[in-house]
């Protein structure tokens, strides 16, 4: 799932270079006529509720522009908007995600405008620009860089969705990242899990789910439409129909038609429609396949079967231990030697209901027992519908704001004192904010895949993208 708005997983082929000197052309152009700066601008009266646009409050008119007031926490910080650093969103599809196309944020320590006016780029006070990583391409970047500029990764995509993000040319052109690693400056690990509480949510009796067994429903669950993807799941799947019962739906290794209308819609099997969660419900066992095999990239694939008591059968992130509620929360595939193993334990808590609900103690109170788990939630710096916290966009916002302030005062305090002061040192991205390894087959070797297999054709593309675009200064340097 992708931020909705934004580009969901399009492959563009690389022009190389030519196309971003083309771009700076087109950027390096004059503030249109009659077109608002957002240099200029003064202070509005704070929102009283944290992270919301203001309501009730008189706008503040910029030129021909009327925008809304948008407060994050507050701070001490006085300075009107002209003085403000200014930080640019140049993917425009995640901006605005709060009212108008500019707007002053107050985060913890201090106060930033953001934007998405793309001619402000060059502007002396645009500090920061933020890219989506799903939309970025290394050709399209804003070239030449400017010395007082950085550059913001937000990508809680895999690397299915952009190849050049998983090699180290392509992490290293950024300074500051959010990613679903843990290593990211600002980690996105747990997205996908709303609360701890709706981990909690209790399951179907398995009485229920053994009246369904014996209407015919397999133990085991795949819903798929996205087919041969990096993980290579299908793979996988398609040997462990071979062992035991499953119900696939979906384009990919089809055996089952949903039974509604209302289920048979992609977009209802992407959201948490009543009837789409009540049916998933219903099986003791959930295939809960990742697109990508990295360490902390967790989705919903794992979180909402473990919300509907559904045991996730997981193949994904290798570090998932260090997230799972309990230790028998999760089948991990990879504990199997193969998928006839697998299979053969399936059946085994199939059969033995006690056994089985012991992989859904960690619903009951207290049974969330994983305290690494517990702390990064209690940590978390966002919230997922939870409008009194920043969603992670804003979070991201206020974190690049914070530390431009810091970077700004820094390098100002350097001059004054005509060197004596050190210098900021450029914050660089590194390998592991983002790295994947190559992608493996889902199931046997590598010399097993015949010659026309194209399992690594993306990554391939990846690398080539990043020999390709080697013009592109390294982050923090002047291009």
């Amino acid at each position: 799932m992708g931020v909705p708005g934004s580009g969901q997983g399009r492959v563009s082929r690389p022009r190389c270079c030519l196309a971003a000197s083309l771009a700076l052309a087109v950027l390096a152009g004059p503030l249109a006529a009659g077109e608002w700066d957002p240099a200029e601008g003064r202070p509005e009266p704070r929102s009283p509720s944290p992270f919301q646009p203001s309501t009730g409050l008189p706008p503040v008119e910029f030129g021909a522009v009327v925008a809304a007031s948008y407060r994050g926490p507050g701070n001490g910080d006085t300075r009107l908007n002209r003085e403000l650093p200014i930080l640019l969103w140049w993917s425009p599809g995640l901006f605005p995600h709060f009212p108008g196309d500019t707007e002053r944020i107050d985060c913890a320590r201090h106060s930033c405008l953001v934007t998405r006016r793309r001619r402000v780029a060059r502007h002396q006070r645009t500090k920061a620009l933020i890219f989506y990583g799903t939309d970025f391409r290394a050709y399209e970047a804003p070239l030449p860089r400017l010395p007082h500029q950085t550059w913001a990764l937000f990508h809680e995509e895999s690397p299915m969705n952009n190849y050049l993000l998983s090699h180290r040319p392509g992490i290293s052109l950024f300074n500051y990242t959010a990613t679903f690693r843990r290593e990211s400056d600002y980690p996105l690990t747990l997205q996908w899990l709303p609360s701890l509480a709706y981990l909690r949510r209790a399951a179907l009796p398995l009485a229920e789910k053994e009246r369904w067994r014996k209407q015919g429903y397999a133990p085991v669950l795949y819903m798929q439409s996205h087919c041969d993807v990096p993980s290579d799941r299908d793979r996988y799947v398609r040997e462990l129909m071979k062992h035991i019962q499953v119900d696939s739906y979906g384009k990919c290794l089809n055996n089952r038609e949903l039974p509604s209308e209302r289920l048979r819609d992609t977009s209802t099997a992407t959201t948490e429609d009543s009837e789409f969660m009540t049916f998933i419900s219903r099986y003791k066992f959930h295939l809960a396949m990742e697109n990508a095999i990295c360490n902390d990239y967790m989705t919903e694939k794992l979180w909402r079967p473990m919300h509907l008591g559904a045991i996730p059968v997981y193949r994904g992130s290798p570090s998932v231990r260090d997230w799972m509620p309990d230790d028998l929360s999760i089948i991990l595939v990879d504990d199997f030697q193969s998928p006839q193993e697998l299979a053969q334990f399936l059946d085994f808590l199939d059969r033995n209901g006690e056994e089985y609900l012991k992989y859904l103690e960690y619903k009951k109170p207290g049974g969330i027992t994983n305290q690494f788990l517990l702390e990064n939630m209690e940590r978390r710096e966002w919230g997922v519908n939870d409008m009194t916290l920043p969603n992670y966009l804003n979070g991201f916002e206020c974190f690049i704001c914070d530390r431009e302030n810091i970077r700004v005062a820094g390098e100002r305090d350097h001059k004054k004192s005509h060197g004596k002061v050190p210098a900021p040192e450029p914050h660089i991205a590194q390998f592991t904010h983002m790295g994947c390894p190559i992608p493996a087959p889902g199931f046997g070797n590598i010399e097993d895949l015949f010659s026309g297999d194209r399992l690594h054709e993306p990554w391939e593309q990846g690398e080539s993208w990043g020999i390709c675009d080697r013009t592109v200064m390294p982050a923090g340097r002047a291009g």
